[in-house]
């Protein structure tokens, strides 16, 4: 430019980024910045694309006028003829020095021949005439080489220059051409999208719709196996509706009870010190729940209460029970799997083993809506039935048998049995399984515990399926530690949602607006690229109260289960007194009421066998001679996810309001 007004904006120099929707800025990288906004999104992205054409022209065009007026097609032409000429001169140079050279050699070689006599003057006036033309062709080869090498380099800057203006230019280029082709595929969404939006939904404006989706486009590569993927939640203009509506809800229902006060404090565990490689080393292989274990490697609670910790993030479901779309309610579902194990990353304390006929209530329908019973229904092998439902239109229930391995190093926990969860509206039927746990460091070095493994939430209705990865943790891996990843698909296996977090802070999910296949992964399987709305956090791990480390990194729910409460059931956990003990310090104390529990358990059992053969004197083959019965649950086969399990019966939540425990046996 030859003259430009004040505050003018070079544009083969300007930077041309995008703020928000209707938004973008132009800057020199300077003092001088204009903010300007279009009327859409549209006409925003119009603007950009026209500019990025404009910059890409104003940079050839100064390119084209810099230092040279001419074509850079006819300035190369001239040089190549220039360097083509100075070649010519360096082999003329190069045959007259072979030649002079070749002459004097000989001169050389008939003055060593000759005689001294009368020849010998004009002999050496021709050795110093051929010395001398020798002379004189090396200088002009020289000089030739010098002319070749400083065109060669001068000319050689201002090629890799105009190479790197092309490079440049062409990436600039591809830019502009991605972006054309985003807003030509978000208009066709848009466009689909118009056709077929519902009555209740035709008030909201175009210019908003565009603005959400297109900034919320973002791209993930999928895991190496698809299927391995999770689901994630639903339209987030839907999801956000749902959340503000819960939010408000909850809100109201907080207002229509009165505070219940509960503990937030426990005793702080004692520093007792006891040789875990000591009582450990000779149990290698064999299974966890038959080697007794004094209490000082235990927390004061037992397997009944942790199970009842899942149902810490119940709001979760409480919004599962709300959403219209099956996969929606999905993605939901699958945060509250993930978010079940948030209170283990600092747990490497052993939760005591319950009693057989042990029970654990945990009421919360007056704050939360909903209540919780769980009862040890088999003592060989371990197995807990627990059973939950709310007034929010859920029902949960398990029954979980803990097979555990020492292995020296590690000690691994494999949770048998499934979890299944019911919406009373929608009649959606989900049902998964819980991953391996690990405890590491048993022998030198702190603890620290990691879940691994896969599990698949599957709607038995729907056919919806949600694929959930918990990575181990690896040392050289690059990614977060903890990472869960996941897709949710319909019955046709088609992706819908993805999942991603960490199963000890947070998990967020994204709807899939489009994937194709990429390219081939490390192990010659080929990877799955989503691109996705911007992701949206859809559950976060509750901090930990002060002083956590000091009381077994109990969450504020744990703090509370095991305060004693009136009216329970006379075999509920609260009441055993090891347990109470422990809590309070006494460890010497509750390892001997410890010992004492196991002992009349022992008795029990071995009255009941005796009273089995009475019944029976010949028992058919392969029967148990322990005919103990459930007393709140009895084994069903359920014939929607197929498998059989111990469902709650009914009864206890009467016998509570009557206070009515005649029937519950004494365990402790």
């Amino acid at each position: 430019m030859g003259h430009t007004c004040r505050g003018t904006i070079n544009l083969a120099t300007a930077n041309i980024t995008v703020e928000d929707s209707c938004n973008f800025v132009i800057s020199n990288g300077g003092a001088q910045t204009y903010h300007l906004k279009a009327s859409s999104e549209i006409e925003r992205q119009r603007w950009i694309t026209a500019l990025e054409l404009a910059k890409a022209k104003a940079v050839r065009m100064q390119d084209e006028s810099g230092e040279t007026k001419g074509p850079i097609k006819t300035e190369v032409q001239s040089t190549l003829r220039t360097l083509g000429s100075k070649v010519e001169d360096l082999t003329t140079c190069n045959d007259l020095i072979v030649k002079h050279g070749s002459a004097l050699q000989r001169s050389l070689s008939e003055l060593e021949g000759l005689q001294v006599g009368t020849d010998m003057g004009e002999k050496i006036r021709q050795v110093t005439e051929r010395a001398t033309l020798f002379r004189i062709t090396s200088n002009a080869m020289i000089n030739a080489c010098r002319d070749f090498l400083s065109i060669a380099q001068s000319h050689s800057k201002r090629w890799q220059k105009a190479l790197q203006t092309e490079r440049e230019q062409r990436i600039r280029l591809e830019e502009t051409l991605e972006q054309l082709a985003k807003q030509h595929n978000h208009l066709e969404r848009a466009f689909r999208g118009a056709t077929v939006l519902p009555p209740s939904l035709s008030g909201v404006s175009g210019k908003g719709d565009a603005s959400d989706e297109d900034d919320d486009n973002e791209f993930f590569d999928a895991m190496e196996d698809p299927t391995g993927f999770i689901t994630v939640p639903a339209d987030p203009k839907r999801s956000g509706s749902n959340i503000s509506g819960i939010s408000n809800e909850t809100a109201m229902d907080d207002q229509s009870y009165d505070e219940i006060q509960r503990r937030t404090r426990i005793p702080d565990k004692p520093n007792y010190y006891l040789n875990l490689w000591s009582i450990m080393k000779n149990c290698i292989g064999k299974e966890l729940s038959k080697i007794p274990m004094p209490v000082n490697f235990n927390e004061p609670l037992s397997m009944l209460q942790r199970l009842s910790e899942d149902l810490e993030y119940y709001e979760l479901l409480d919004k599962a029970a709300k959403c219209q779309s099956s996969l929606e309610q999905m993605c939901y579902v699958a945060a509250f799997t993930v978010s079940s194990y948030s209170t283990t990353v600092h747990r490497t304390g052993k939760p005591f083993n319950p009693l057989l006929g042990e029970t654990f209530e945990l009421d919360r329908f007056r704050e939360s809506g909903y209540r919780s019973l769980c009862e040890q229904v088999s003592h060989h092998p371990p197995a807990a039935a627990h059973h939950a439902f709310s007034e929010k239109g859920w029902t949960l229930r398990q029954e979980i048998t803990l097979a555990s391995k020492f292995r020296g190093k590690y000690l691994s926990i494999m949770p048998l049995g499934s979890i299944q969860c019911m919406f009373d509206k929608s009649n959606n039927h989900y049902s998964w399984k819980k991953v391996t746990t690990t405890v590491h460091n048993i022998i030198v070095g702190k603890l620290w515990i990691d879940q691994s493994g896969e599990i698949d939430v599957v709607n038995h209705k729907t056919g919806d399926r949600c694929h959930l990865k918990f990575a181990p943790y690896s040392y050289f891996s690059r990614d977060v530690p903890r990472k869960v990843t996941g897709v949710v698909t319909d019955k046709d296996g088609k992706a819908h949602y993805v999942l991603s977090g960490t199963w000890d802070e947070k998990m967020e999910f994204s709807r899939i607006m489009q994937s194709s296949k990429g390219e081939n992964g490390t192990e010659g399987k080929q990877r799955t690229v989503y691109q996705t709305l911007k992701p949206k956090e859809i559950w976060r791990k509750n901090p930990l109260p002060e002083g956590a480390e000091n009381m077994y990194y109990f969450s504020s729910l744990a703090l509370t289960l095991n305060e004693p409460e009136e009216g329970v059931a006379p075999t509920d956990s609260r009441r055993r007194p090891d347990q109470r003990l422990m809590e309070e310090g006494r460890w010497d104390e509750a390892n001997a009421e410890k010992q004492r529990l196991e002992e009349k358990q022992r008795s029990t059992r071995r009255e009941r066998e005796r009273d089995a053969v009475k019944v029976a004197p010949t028992p058919e083959e392969g029967a148990h001679p322990d005919n103990y019965q459930a007393l709140w649950f009895e084994k069903i086969h359920d014939s929607v996810s197929g498998e059989t399990l111990h469902v709650y019966k009914g009864g206890y939540w009467d016998a509570k309001e009557q206070g009515s425990w005649e029937m519950c046996p004494d365990i402790f």
